[in-house]
């Protein structure tokens, strides 16, 4: 993901955003659809880390996981 792809996330899921799960590929994460968190911050890779409501710190991988602001 390149520095300006980076910038626009940041520009659409500032810190504090509220995210609610659609689906997630991950068959070890504790995450369900429906589940909603905070943007807690989005790294130089493009991931947008969060603090789940649940107590789940995994990040969103943007383009594998799907998620919707609340």
């Amino acid at each position: 993901m390149s520095e300006k792809e980076i910038e626009r996330l940041k520009k659409v899921y500032p810190i504090g955003t509220r995210i609610v799960l659609i689906s997630m590929d991950d068959k070890y994460s504790r995450l369900k659809p429906g589940d909603k968190g905070t943007v807690d911050y989005i790294d130089d890779a493009g991931q947008i880390h969060m603090k789940w409501d649940n107590g789940s710190t995994l990040a969103l991988i943007v383009g594998e996981d799907s998620f919707r602001k609340e």
